[in-house]
């Protein structure tokens, strides 16, 4: 019997859960303190708490992790996607425990998470790719000397990231070094080292990808191919399968490359390769993510290939079950229904899930990490669930989408449903000509969409440490002369008597116009873009901060002169706290 703990959260541990169930696995869930009640939690065979709330202490936390599949006697670990799925450290570890890691080898992660690396890699195989430096540049003066030899615009990217964190575009020469400066800070942060490269941009691109499947006997096939172009900040919203309007000639020039720097990096498992294809048809290849994709269900419905089942079988060393790219059957969309208001500029959101009213019919799937009565507390990403909707053709496979958005309901908490019902009326995007590109919603969407009224201000209620209802009060415990931690729910300790969760306070959206300006939500404050004396209008940036993988800017509703600023780079901030006072 095979024991699989899931090193992960949300709705891909629920979806490797139900994997599990369909192999005759056992599984085991590991948790936050604020999951403590999460789905996934409670859906899991076994359920093991990490006893913390922050990325660093619980899901990135290795040693815990590791202490847990010991304790639990899982014979695998999957690590989904995000936190440690691509972190070569945690992999060499999961097997030097003897324990089997479903996904490449820690070499093949290192060799290609570095993304100078993977450049060497592609060029080795004749991939196609845009113009890029050797190696990380060593400051700003690099990067702009790239710029001057190679034309605007460029792009500065982590060595050692992905998702979008990292990456700068520049189109000016005087951006460069607040670019450079901006990308060198956000993947410090996020991945712990700040090496950047610097690439020739492809202006208006859109982003297809190829999800490939490799094996330890040296075959490797592409599954299919998606497009993931609509995207804010980097971050993908909409994604499809198979990827529409390509010629015969560029598909197969991205099978051809998919499948040989897979062969050439010694790929075991399944993973993707990315490229970007610019509007007069340059491809040129971006990077490869040595992991489960959050978009990985649109492929799985047009191949009939169960993805998760398939990195099962290959980390136990069978061959692949095809030796050639499946006809697609259909087509496929999956909307990521995230906790966020797209007309609050995509603000992430918190709060109580109070009710859920999913689609039915032919061509409907609903992958979720949540529920009814399921508290978002901001404390990791935004993804609540995803909407999958798959028909014979891409027109039908629209019109059904339509009418799935249009039953789809999440109260107690805004998020982007109201943008992808826009989206999917909107003919750049259903037209019989493809006009999307990676920052279409930034350049051509626009930003009347009607203010979710789910919204409720931020991350956090004021004075608040954790969402009300998310948290776990722990505390020791002398049993038979033995101190043990028990950590017990914010909604049953409360039910004591005893201090609990904080209450809600008052809205944490506004600010007053006399006093200062607020933090529109929580978040680590990066740095201040004003200093003590200077004058600020309404409108101006005066602060940065970064919540839910993603930099966000602070803007003045309100004008005055900055008397103080009360907080420091790197200190955490809740919504509605003040970051900087104006003169009486």
């Amino acid at each position: 019997m095979r024991k699989v703990l899931i090193a992960n959260r949300g709705e891909i541990a629920v979806r490797i859960i139900n994997a599990c169930a369909d192999a005759g696995f056992e599984s085991v869930a590991i948790f936050a303190d604020s999951d403590a009640q999460a789905l996934h939690t409670v859906l899991a065979d076994e359920a093991y708490a990490l006893e913390g709330n922050t990325p660093a202490e619980s899901y990135l936390n290795i040693e815990k992790v590791l202490d847990i599949a010991r304790r639990s006697g899982a014979t695998d670990v999957h690590p989904g996607y995000g936190f440690l799925a691509e972190n070569a450290d945690f992999a060499r570890a999961v097997i030097d425990a003897g324990i089997t890691w479903i996904g490449p080898s820690p070499e093949t992660i290192t060799a290609l998470g570095d993304k100078v690396a993977a450049r060497d890699i592609a060029l080795a195989v004749n991939a196609p790719l845009a113009p890029g430096t050797d190696g990380p540049v060593a400051n700003a003066g690099e990067a702009r000397a790239f710029a001057e030899e190679h034309g605007l615009p460029v792009v500065i990217k982590a060595a050692h990231g992905g998702g979008g964190r990292g990456m700068r575009v520049v189109r000016s020469l005087d951006e460069v070094e607040q670019a450079f400066d901006s990308a060198q800070r956000e993947a410090v942060g996020a991945f712990g080292n700040g090496d950047c490269f610097v690439e020739r941009f492809l202006d208006q691109p859109r982003h297809v990808e190829a999800q490939v499947a490799a094996d330890a006997h040296g075959n490797a096939v592409v599954i299919g191919t998606r497009d993931c172009s609509l995207q804010r900040r980097h971050q993908k919203l909409v994604e499809e399968a198979p990827a529409p309007f390509l010629t015969a000639e560029q598909e197969a020039q991205i099978v051809r490359a998919s499948t040989e720097i897979f062969k050439k990096a010694g790929y075991v498992g399944v993973g993707t390769a990315e490229f970007l294809v610019a509007n007069d048809g340059t491809i040129s290849f971006l990077e490869v993510n040595t992991r489960i994709q959050v978009e990985h269900p649109v492929t799985e419905e047009v191949s009939g290939v169960d993805l998760v089942q398939l990195q099962f079988a290959i980390a136990t060393g069978e061959p692949l079950p095809m030796t050639e790219m499946p006809t697609p059957r259909g087509h496929s969309f999956e909307f990521r229904i995230n906790a966020e208001d797209p007309a609050r500029g995509f603000l992430p959101a918190a709060g109580e899930i109070t009710s859920i009213s999913v689609p039915v019919g032919p061509g409907i799937r609903w992958d979720s990490g949540v529920r009814a009565g399921t508290v978002s507390s901001g404390d990791f990403d935004s993804l609540l669930a995803k909407l999958i909707v798959t028909a014979p053709t891409r027109e039908l496979a629209i019109r059904r989408a339509r009418t799935a958005l249009r039953q789809l309901e999440i109260q107690g908490i805004a998020t982007v449903i109201p943008f992808a019902q826009r989206v999917m009326e909107h003919p750049d995007f259903t037209g019989d000509q493809f006009k999307v590109y990676t920052t279409w919603i930034e350049n051509e969407l626009g930003d009347d969409l009607v203010p979710d009224e789910n919204y409720r201000g931020g991350l956090l209620p004021v004075g608040a440490t954790s969402f009300p209802g998310t948290g776990v009060t722990r505390f020791n415990l002398e049993v038979n002369g033995v101190s043990t931690k028990v950590g017990i729910p914010d909604a049953i300790f409360n039910s004591f008597g005893s201090a609990g969760a904080p209450g809600t306070g008052a809205d944490a959206g506004g600010q007053d116009a006399a006093s200062g300006i607020n933090a529109p939500m929580s978040g680590s404050l990066l740095r201040f873009t004003v200093g003590v004396g200077d004058t600020v209008e309404a409108g101006d940036q005066v602060a940065i901060l970064e919540a839910m993988k993603t930099e966000v800017p602070v803007h003045a509703e309100a004008g005055g002169v900055v008397a103080a600023l009360t907080t420091e780079a790197g200190e955490r901030v809740q919504a509605g706290q003040t970051l900087v006072e104006f003169e009486s």
